[in-house]
């Protein structure tokens, strides 16, 4: 019996995330979709669940080197052979640099930098012997350039790209498409309605609609491997860039 086709999402939240494992849902896709609590998880389950799709979810620590091997040690065995990886996790924190503590800084690294590299290997563990898959991590402005206050959030995003590039030199001759997506522009979620509400007075789509990004994500998955993208920029019309 064929098993299921899984599109894995570290850090599916509420916007972004959970819009990405609702997508490939769509397409018949089993969505394992995780974050450090599995409590959390279960709305966007639900309603996967209620959309016809088919869905797991796992509290799972994504900068734990045992609790990673793990997960994808089940998703393999018990669930299906992961097709597609999307890494997700953000780490958007604002500090002046004197305010900025060790404890800071060495967190946001583990929440992007070091859970980037621990669950994209074990991905490309599992893709390679198979030669095929997908692999995308989520970037943002950060990613590019530094902002005057995010000094640990741009050291976490640059690093997470840098490893995305190293990937895609390795890996997209085995078959497995890299790519990375720098979203750029606030993205329609409750956090930026409550305390960013300005965003929303410039018109109709000035910010960045997470169901957007998601089809974007998809159709990065399906692109030919003569014409793979590797970095694709995503922003609404009004940002300035």
């Amino acid at each position: 019996m064929a098993k299921e086709k899984v599109c894995v999402v570290i850090g599916a939240g509420d916007a972004t995330g959970g819009a990405i494992a609702r997508r490939f849902a769509r397409e018949g896709y089993t969505a394992v979709v995780t974050r450090r609590s599995a409590d959390k998880l279960k709305p966007l389950a639900d309603r996967i669940a209620a959309e016809g799709g088919k869905v797991h979810a796992f509290g799972s620590d994504a900068r734990d080197e045992d609790q990673v091997v793990e997960l994808f040690r089940k998703i393999e065995q018990e669930i299906g052979e992961v097709e597609v990886f999307v890494f997700n996790i953000g780490g958007n924190v604002r500090f002046d640099i004197r305010d900025t503590t060790s404890r800071v800084y060495r967190k946001v690294w583990e929440m992007t930098a070091f859970a980037g590299f621990l669950t994209a290997r074990e991905a490309a563990r599992a893709m390679v012997p198979r030669g095929r898959g997908t692999m995308l991590f989520t970037g943002a402005t950060a990613s590019i350039r530094g902002g005057r206050g995010f000094s640990a959030f741009a050291g976490g995003k640059h690093a997470v790209r840098a490893l995305a590039q190293s990937m895609a030199r390795e890996l997209m001759p085995q078959n497995i498409h890299v790519a990375h997506v720098i979203v750029d522009g606030a993205i329609d979620t409750e956090w930026i309605k409550t305390n960013f509400p300005e965003r929303y007075s410039a018109g109709p789509d000035a910010i960045l609609n997470p169901d957007h990004i998601a089809e974007s994500f998809f159709q990065l998955h399906k692109q030919p491997r003569s014409a793979w993208t590797f970095e694709m920029d995503l922003r609404p019309w009004k940002e300035t860039w």
